[in-house]
């Protein structure tokens, strides 16, 4: 009989309600900020979603909004390339192998969904997430870093 309760208890311990987080919500707004400035990913996540909610009014041509993971120190390049290739292409270089999830342009009232493969990233890594419309990231930026 306590074998029985054992296994039970150790069933519930194990349930979805105890298993990680592997999603959260980032809000943008007309203001050009996001209601999140770090995320940290759980190591147990084998994909995790961040879902930009644009919770502004103005459109995307006007004040279209992105989120953009890439290593801290390829920010720079992934927005001066971004720039480049425009807003046909969300402000994001075609292919950039330096971009390791991103939403799409969205504008007011609007929302995407940017999946991670966690496998490709690293402990003790740093990395940004950030708006590559033209001026954005300045404001709209945060951190994100893989949990322990």
């Amino acid at each position: 009989m306590r074998k029985l309760i054992a296994l039970a208890l150790f069933g519930l311990a194990c349930s979805p309600l105890m298993a990680a987080e592997c999603s959260t919500t980032v809000e943008a707004n007309d203001a050009m900020q996001y209601n999140v400035k770090s995320i940290t990913v759980p190591k147990t996540c084998k994909t995790f979603k961040v879902t930009l909610k644009h919770t502004g009014k103005l459109p995307v041509t006007a004040m279209g909004h992105n989120w953009v993971l890439a290593r801290d120190s390829d920010k720079s390049g992934v927005l001066a390339d971004g720039a480049q290739a425009g807003a046909a292409n969300s402000y994001e270089k075609p292919g950039d192998p330096r971009i390791i999830a991103h939403t799409k342009l969205i504008g007011g009232g609007q929302s995407d969904t940017a999946t991670i493969n966690v496998a490709k990233l690293k402990a003790g890594e740093q990395y940004a997430y950030f708006c590559t419309f033209p001026g954005h990231a300045a404001l709209m930026k945060g951190t994100l870093s893989l949990g322990k």
